[in-house]
């Protein structure tokens, strides 16, 4: 399924953003981000092999997830995982860092942002402005 069928179905149904699924019903990715759970401590994300694109926000997430300590796991991830998620969020050149507070109207968590998804967020903004240390030499100053 495409990335605009997938967000035209969601608006359709009265959700913001779409989560899709690949051929074999686990799950894969949203319109146009990539997808992070995070249960009991851990940062889940769908592998590659789940129709995910690869990209440089997901690998960012994964890395900035290893340097502060978490544990990242790629790996297949059933669509009932997000029903029992602690924190899900998306990630993507659009998207940065989202926090997701509900999924088929059922409450993420506590509903709001969640504290991994918080500090996740919090270390990747403060590395592309410039606020924080940038340990993997992301960063090439222009001009």
């Amino acid at each position: 399924m495409n990335s605009q069928l997938i967000k035209m179905e969601a608006v359709n149904n009265g959700y913001a953003e779409g989560i899709a699924l690949d051929a074999t019903g686990y799950v894969s990715e949203g319109s146009g981000a990539n997808l992070f759970l995070v249960r009991d401590g851990i940062v889940h994300t769908p592998a590659l092999a789940h129709s995910v694109l690869s990209g440089l926000t997901r690998d960012s997430v994964m890395q900035i997830s290893k340097n502060m300590g978490l544990e990242v796991r790629e790996e297949t991830i059933p669509r009932e995982w997000l029903y029992i998620a602690d924190e899900l969020f998306f990630a993507g050149t659009a998207a940065e860092i989202t926090p997701i507070r509900s999924v088929d109207r059922i409450e993420v968590g506590s509903g709001s942002r969640g504290p991994i998804t918080e500090r996740i967020q919090s270390e990747f903004f403060g590395i592309i402005r410039g606020d924080k240390k940038d340990p993997e030499n992301w960063l090439y100053p222009v001009g």
